[in-house]
């Protein structure tokens, strides 16, 4: 997976330390051609004429579907995903770059309207940075549904900033006539751009929103390389994988507040593998009752967390991964805002 690139230092040894004042002859302009040829990078000019590249911000409540609609456009998993809402709880970016035009996703937590936690305010202040500077809002909801929460959401919306409604999860609805009122009715909450009924697991809807999404995003360079997939790193991907596993082998039994912290992510020298890299994570819990529930009868659950967390991240990264993991109890860490912004949340 690449992450994305530094800028070049500026200048260099071949740089001209001034341009001449002036060329009056054809010698002149020649020695000027040269000096500003020498100045580039070195490679072929890039050619940036038609291509198109902008910000969009995927938004919605709890367990829409945004995290699994974000890895469907990158066509890469990037965003982690459970049936427990509020899995996602940082902005991840995922690019795709398709013909001349670069898409630039960003999926955001699910707005929280319940218990004021320091996380929670982190989290909701994540979703406000992130819908305040985009190109286009992809406002996802469940096709035929609209509740308090989603209104809360909707609410938040600046105007000039268009939005397509993404009726996500059209595969579920089986009595589709009802479909047509219920747009009309959205239609009067918000002037939606465009409507977008789908299901983030049919590729031919995922192909027909990357048309739809084109048509709003500014004629500008690409921000990326045409390989990148996001700007995260593999250390993020790292914790959110391990995170992804914790939750999906505790289901409700677990607090959404349990968290995962990267302790080492070091890639070392291997003779049998391509690449080789070590990970210790540590897994915090709020109660000693959770570490129970975690590491499971004979350490059982925790064995399956990492065993499938570091067979994904093999994955991921193309690498041999040895992977740790540990859980420690931090009771209250939640409502301390200097422990969540010392685990990694803004």
């Amino acid at each position: 997976m690449t992450n994305s690139s530094s800028t070049p230092p500026a200048g260099g040894p071949d740089e001209p330390d001034a341009l001449p004042a002036q060329g009056t002859d054809a010698q002149s302009s020649a020695e000027l051609d040269a000096m500003l040829a020498s100045a580039r990078p070195a490679g072929a000019p890039v050619d940036t004429t038609g291509q198109r590249c902008g910000l969009i911000a995927i938004v919605g409540k709890p367990n829409v579907g945004k995290s699994t609609l974000m890895n469907a456009l990158v066509g890469q998993k990037i965003s982690i995903t459970s049936r427990k809402a509020q899995t996602t709880r940082h902005r991840i970016t995922g690019i795709r770059t398709l013909d001349q035009t670069q898409f630039v996703f960003v999926d955001t937590p699910g707005f929280q309207t319940k218990h004021s936690t320091a996380l929670n305010k982190s989290l909701n202040k994540t979703v406000m940075g992130a819908i305040g500077d985009v190109d286009l809002i992809l406002f996802v909801v469940e096709a035929g549904s609209f509740t308090l929460a989603d209104a809360k959401v909707l609410s938040l919306f600046k105007p000039g900033i268009p939005t397509l409604l993404i009726a996500n999860k059209l595969d579920t609805v089986h009595r589709r006539a009802e479909i047509a009122p219920w747009l009309r009715d959205m239609q009067e909450r918000h002037p939606f751009a465009e409507f977008v009924p789908m299901s983030a697991k049919n590729k031919g809807d995922i192909q027909r929103l990357f048309g739809i999404i084109e048509k709003y995003l500014p004629e500008q360079p690409w921000w990326y390389s045409q390989d990148e997939l996001t700007d995260r790193s593999e250390q993020f991907l790292a914790a959110e994988t391990v995170r992804e596993k914790l939750f999906r082998f505790t289901g409700d039994e677990l607090p959404y507040t349990s968290t995962v912290v990267i302790d080492k992510f070091e890639e070392e020298p291997s003779k049998q593998h391509k690449r080789f890299i070590k990970i210790a994570a540590t897994i915090i819990v709020e109660r000693d009752g959770h570490k129970a529930m975690v590491i499971g009868e004979k350490g059982e659950r925790l064995k399956r967390i990492s065993t499938e967390a570091r067979q994904e991240l093999e994955k991921l990264m193309d690498a041999k991964v040895f992977l740790e993991v540990w859980v420690k109890v931090r009771s209250g860490w939640a409502d301390d805002e200097a422990r969540v912004r010392s685990f990694g949340y803004e």
